[in-house]
């Protein structure tokens, strides 16, 4: 296992402690950008998509002749939703990739549930965790920097200023190192293993792929920017590049952290808090907690 696999936290444990947090700020370099500000979230609508960068090649995007209609807006216009169909034309795709999306299309457009992370208690990967709508809490230290997803319940580690481990085995989220440039946290990942996806337009990769994060403030610490770089020499004729823009928000807005604790609430998928989306995701055999942690 790398050393920076991701931390798991079982049903009854709270997520963060207010003194560990505070603490961790405290470490905190002066000159870094503070992602913590006074414990705040970052969230936005789930199942959103990366934007594009002018200049950059494309990350998948969506069919025109298949519109998506998001579960939100479907509600509020009194539609039915849409899943995702991914677009083929993107000329930075190579053909097996473009295959095995084919043959997803026409499963979906057939009637078939379209997989997502979320709605099958799987993990995400990177980059597609920054697909979910979070929330994210950042904890910085001098060493490391961890980000929090509530959706998940994960901690995933970026070890700072040091360099990858030599032989890693692969993993969900692989081994994450960064550095601070300026106003942002650079974020270098590799030792994925292949069982994610990298958006969600469930675009395959290999063991191959290459992850840059740039995370920074933006609009005076209101907004989370996410830039991405992901190149997969196996599945993509040249790097992609997309964007994306995360809410500030306080723990306390949702009103789900637990007393005298700061961060986010605990909503574990395995344990049924999401049965009514999972049940739609049979085919994708998800996991379930037969049994209490405790």
């Amino acid at each position: 296992m790398s050393k920076l696999a991701p931390v798991l936290f079982g049903a009854g444990t709270a997520i963060v402690a207010g003194n560990l947090l505070a603490a961790a700020v405290a470490q905190t370099h002066d000159t870094a950008p503070d992602f913590f500000l006074g414990n705040s979230t970052w969230r936005t609508r789930g199942g959103e998509v990366f934007i594009p960068v002018p200049g950059a090649p494309k990350p998948t995007s969506n069919d025109n002749s298949h519109p998506y209609v998001h579960n939100v807006d479907a509600a509020r216009l009194g539609v039915q939703p849409t899943f995702r169909i991914s677009d083929l034309t993107n000329p930075n795709l190579k053909q097996w990739a473009k295959d095995l999306m084919k043959r997803d299309n026409e499963e979906v457009l057939a009637g078939k549930i379209a997989y997502t992370p979320g709605s099958s208690c799987r993990p995400y990967g990177v980059p597609a965790i920054w697909n979910s709508g979070g929330p994210f809490m950042f904890v910085q230290t001098p060493k490391e920097v961890l980000i929090i997803n509530q959706g998940e319940q994960f901690a995933r580690h970026v070890y700072l200023n040091v360099p990858h481990s030599a032989n890693l085995k692969p993993s969900y989220y692989g081994e994450s190192i960064g550095h601070y440039d300026g106003d942002s946290l650079v974020v270098d990942t590799i030792g994925m293993n292949a069982k994610t996806f990298a958006d969600n337009f469930r675009t395959p990769h290999t063991e191959k792929l290459h992850v840059i994060e740039r995370i920074r403030l933006i609009e005076g610490g209101k907004k989370l920017e996410i830039h991405v770089t992901a190149d997969d020499p196996d599945t993509f004729v040249q790097p992609w590049q997309g964007t994306r823009v995360y809410n500030i928000g306080k723990a306390i807005d949702r009103g789900e952290a637990e007393p005298g604790h700061l961060g986010v609430a605990e909503s574990i998928c395995q344990e049924g808090n999401l049965t009514a989306r999972n049940l739609k995701s049979a085919d994708y055999n998800v996991p379930i907690a037969g049994k209490s942690d405790f």
